[in-house]
Parts: structure tokens; sequence; C-alpha cells
């Protein structure tokens, strides 16, 4: 019997070195977008009070997630670096998926105010003063640029990172939505276009919950990587010609970027269990750019014997 994992994270001290160095990029990049939210947002909400503006409020209230995000971003970054240790046998690095997760929700129960607001607005609309909200609109619109394009330059691939990213997109077409409803109202007095650009503020917020929420409920639920099929991954390891069964078959993701796989592989009598461990894990890695890998490999006369079935049978069985 051949019992083995393959890992493919952090080989040699110089991926050790360059990963941290790439962490701290990202951390540079995410505080430089933090400082500029931040400032913007506390001018947007005087300057939206002054106004009467619901739509320069809820920018300023999508703006208070972006900063959030990026908070939780940067805690969940500091503390998925930390080395696993006792009963944490992956460290903390699904602390960035609840990140997301709790990004996700923001969203939520942000929609839910600003859809409410903006329909009281459009049945009441109140005097907006269009040319301020226009002005700080587009001083919005350069801001969220600068921070998205900050963000960019980080390390994308995370569902941390481009949790934080989706917010300061979101927040940037937004501000573009709300530059055109105060152009409206300073240029033809019409409040109710205050009001309509709070609801696409609220319904791009939606769309971006729903991406956070989906991705990762994927990752906690343990489904498998998207992109990747079990029962393909399944059929490619019994296409090895000494392979004739796989069992327990579980393929999921621990983090952004981070696939895992458990199997029992069922061999020929008398072939070399480690070597074909070997080969499933190159394969695993070549074709499904899997590298965590826990393979239990059996010969099939010792499995066949437990279980009382035919030698000769070929599974897949995908749990």
């Amino acid at each position: 019997m051949g019992h083995g994992h393959g890992h493919g994270h952090g080989t040699g001290l110089g991926g050790h070195h360059g990963a941290g160095r790439t962490a701290r990029a990202d951390r540079r990049y995410l505080a430089g977008a933090l400082a500029l939210l931040v400032v913007f947002m506390v001018a947007e909400v005087v300057i939206g009070i002054i106004a009467n503006s619901i739509a320069l409020i809820s920018d300023a209230g999508h703006m208070l997630t972006d900063a959030a995000s990026i908070v939780l971003a940067l805690i969940a970054m500091g503390m998925a670096a930390r080395p696993a240790r006792g009963a944490y046998t992956f460290g903390y690095k699904r602390a960035e998926i609840l990140s997301a997760a709790i990004n996700g929700l923001t969203f939520v129960l942000l929609v839910v105010y600003f859809v409410y607001e903006g329909i009281r607005r459009l049945v009441e609309p109140p005097e907006v003063e269009g040319v301020l909200v226009f002005g700080t609109a587009l001083a919005g619109i350069a801001v969220n640029a600068a921070a998205a394009w900050l963000i960019a330059r980080a390390d994308r691939s995370s569902l941390n990172v481009e949790g934080a990213f989706q917010h300061i997109l979101n927040d940037m077409y937004a501000f573009i939505a709300t530059a055109i409803a105060g152009a409206v109202v300073w240029l033809t007095g019409w409040g109710r276009a205050d009001a309509i650009a709070a609801l696409v503020v609220a319904a791009l917020m939606a769309k971006a919950a729903y991406g956070l929420l989906r991705d990762a409920g994927r990752i906690l639920f343990e489904a498998a990587p998207a992109g990747l099929d079990p029962l393909e991954i399944g059929a490619a390891i019994t296409g090895h010609p000494e392979v004739t069964a796989v069992e327990d078959l579980h393929v999921w993701t621990v983090t952004s970027g981070f696939p895992a796989l458990s199997a029992h592989v069922v061999v020929e009598p008398g072939g070399d269990c480690h070597r074909i461990r070997r080969e499933v894990a190159a394969l695993l890695h070549e074709r499904f750019h899997i590298d965590h890998t826990t393979l239990q490999v059996d010969h099939v006369s010792s499995v066949s014997s437990a279980s009382g079935e035919p030698g000769s049978a070929c599974r897949i069985t995908v749990a």
C-alpha cells in the first residue's frame, strides 16, 4: 500500500521569500487605496448632507463598504499568512473567504436600505443641489479609479483581494450614475434623477453581492473548484494503465488558488504503489493544476478480498 501527499506550495526558500514579497506589496496597494477612500468618504458625507442627495449618501455608504472590505482584506491576509499549528492544520487560510462573505453580506444590507430610500424619494422627491452632486461625483470617479488601479496591481487571484476590487469598481460605476443624475438635476431641475441613481447603485451592489457570496459559498461548502469536474478527474486517474478504480474522490478549495484532492486509488496486483502514486500526482498537477494531493494506493486483491467485489472491477466513486 502507498499513502502519500503531493504539495506544491512554497517549495524552497525562494518560493517563500517571493510569496512574502508579494504579500507585502499587496498590503501596500490595499493600504494606499484605503487611505484614498476614507478621506474622500468623509468629504462626500458632508457634501451629501448639504446637497440633500441620497445618491451621494448612498455612494458614501458604498465607499464605507469599500473601506471595510479593504480593512477585512488586510486582516484576513495577516491571518492567512500565519503558519499552520495545532488543530489548525491548514492554518488560517480560510480567513480571506470569510472576509469575502462578510463583504457580500454588507452589500445585501445596503441594497435593502438604498432601495427603500430610493423608492421613497421617487414618491416624494426632495430639493437636491444638482451642481454639488455633479462635481462631487466627478471627483469620486477619479478617486475610485485611482483606488481600483492600486488594487488591480495586487494579486486578484485571491477572492479576498478580488472582493475589495469589485467593491471599488462597482463604486466607480455608481459615481458615474450619480454624476449623470447630478447633471440632470442641475440642468433640468428633475429631482427624481437623484433617487434613480441611488437605485442604480443598489442594483450594482446586488450584482456584486451575488458574485461574492456565490464564490465564497462554493469554497465554504467545499464544492469542487470552478472549472474542475470530479467525474473528469476520476476518469483521468483511471486512465492510467495500472489503475483499476478510484474511490472516495474529493476535490475542494482550501482558499483562493489552493485546490486540494484526496482519493483512494486501486491498482493492479503487483503494481508499484509508490511509483503509481507519483505518476498520478504528476497527472493531477499537469492536467488539472492540483498540487495538494493525498492519495492512498492499494492493490486490487487486498481491496477485493475485504469488500467481496471481483478483482477485475473498474469503478469510479465520487463522494
